[in-house]
C-alpha cells in the first residue's frame, strides 16, 4: 500500500512540475520572423526587404523627422506636409503602393531602420561616407548647403569668427556631422549647443540665448521666410549637402526600384512641379 501511495505522490509531483514549467513558457512570444514595418527577418535578427515584400503588404513605411520643414513637417492642422511628403507619395504611386509616414526619433534613425521599424529613411537625409558604409542609399535627388544663420548684430566674416559666439545645431544632424569634420571644429566645439530639433534651436535664437545656428539651407531659409526674414546669413557655408533616401544595406533591389521611380517622376515633370510648390524653383537633381 505504501508503495502504491509513493508512486501516486511521485506522479502528482511530476505533473505539478510540468504545469509550473508550462506556465513559464506560455506567455506570448514576440514574432521574430517579421518586423513592425512588415519586412522579413534574416539570420542574426537583421531585416531585409524586397520590392515583392513591399508590394505584398501594399505599403512603404517611411521614417521621418516631422519637424524638418519644408521637407516633412506638420502644418497648423497637424497634418504631415512637405516636399519629401509629396515626392514620396508620387514615388509610391509609381511603385503601386501606399506611402505610410512614420515619425521617429531622428537621433535614433539608424536603429529604427536596422530593427525593421521602418522600411527607409526619407526626410532630408544627407549623403555621408558613414551612411554609405552602413546603408543602401539612392542617387542624390536634391542639392542643399550647410549654412550659418545669425541674429541681428552678429557679424561673421569667416568660420573662425564662430568662436566668438554661442551656436545652436540639431543633435545627430548632417549639419553637426559636417561641422565636426571641418578643421575649424576644434576651435568652436565648446561654443556649440546641441538640440533635439531645429524648432528648439530657432526658439533659442529668437530668445537671444544663442547667436547663430548651423543648419540645412532648405530648412533655414524656409523658416526664416516664415518668420519674416529676421535672421541673417553668413557669407560662407560648410559646403554642399546632397539628399538621398536610406535603406538597409541588404535592400539594394528596393533602393534601385525607388531610384527608377524618382527618375520617372523627373521625366514626367511631377518632381519639378513639387519642387516649384515648395521652393519656387526646380532644384531636383537626377
Amino acid at each position: 500500500m505504501k508503495k502504491i501511495l509513493s508512486v501516486a505522490l511521485a506522479a502528482l509531483l511530476s505533473l505539478s512540475l510540468v504545469a509550473c514549467g508550462g506556465n513559464s513558457s506560455s506567455a506570448p512570444q514576440e514574432n521574430s520572423g517579421a518586423s513592425e514595418a512588415g519586412t522579413s527577418s534574416t539570420a542574426g535578427g537583421s531585416y531585409s526587404t524586397s520590392l515583392d515584400d513591399i508590394k505584398a503588404k501594399g505599403q512603404l513605411v517611411i521614417g521621418l523627422d516631422d519637424t524638418f520643414a519644408p521637407m516633412g513637417f506638420r502644418d497648423e492642422n497637424g497634418e504631415l506636409v512637405g516636399f519629401d511628403i509629396d515626392l514620396a507619395t508620387a514615388v509610391c504611386e509609381e511603385l503601386g503602393v501606399e506611402a505610410v509616414f512614420q515619425p521617429i526619433n531622428w537621433s535614433a534613425k539608424e536603429m529604427e531602420l536596422s530593427t525593421g521599424k521602418v522600411d527607409c529613411l526619407w526626410n532630408g537625409l544627407s549623403i555621408t561616407p558613414e551612411r554609405q558604409e552602413t546603408m543602401s542609399m539612392t542617387n542624390a535627388y536634391l542639392n542643399n548647403k550647410i549654412i550659418v544663420m545669425t541674429n541681428e548684430g552678429v557679424t561673421l566674416a569667416s568660420k573662425e569668427d564662430l568662436a566668438n559666439y554661442n551656436i545652436g545645431v540639431q543633435a545627430e544632424s548632417s549639419s553637426l556631422e559636417v561641422v565636426m569634420a571641418d578643421e575649424v571644429y576644434d576651435t568652436i566645439k565648446d561654443k556649440i549647443a546641441e538640440y533635439d530639433t531645429y524648432d528648439q534651436v530657432i526658439m533659442d535664437m529668437q530668445a537671444g540665448r544663442i547667436d547663430a545656428m548651423i543648419v540645412d539651407e532648405v530648412l533655414g531659409q524656409y523658416k526664416n521666410t516664415q518668420l519674416g526674414g529676421i535672421f541673417g546669413v553668413a557669407p560662407f557655408d560648410f559646403g554642399d549637402d546632397l539628399y538621398a533616401i536610406g535603406f538597409r544595406k541588404s535592400d539594394t533591389e528596393l533602393t534601385e526600384a525607388v531610384n527608377n521611380a524618382i527618375s520617372a517622376c523627373i521625366e514626367s515633370g511631377k518632381a519639378a512641379e513639387i519642387s516649384e510648390k515648395w521652393f519656387g524653383e526646380d532644384i531636383v537633381i537626377s
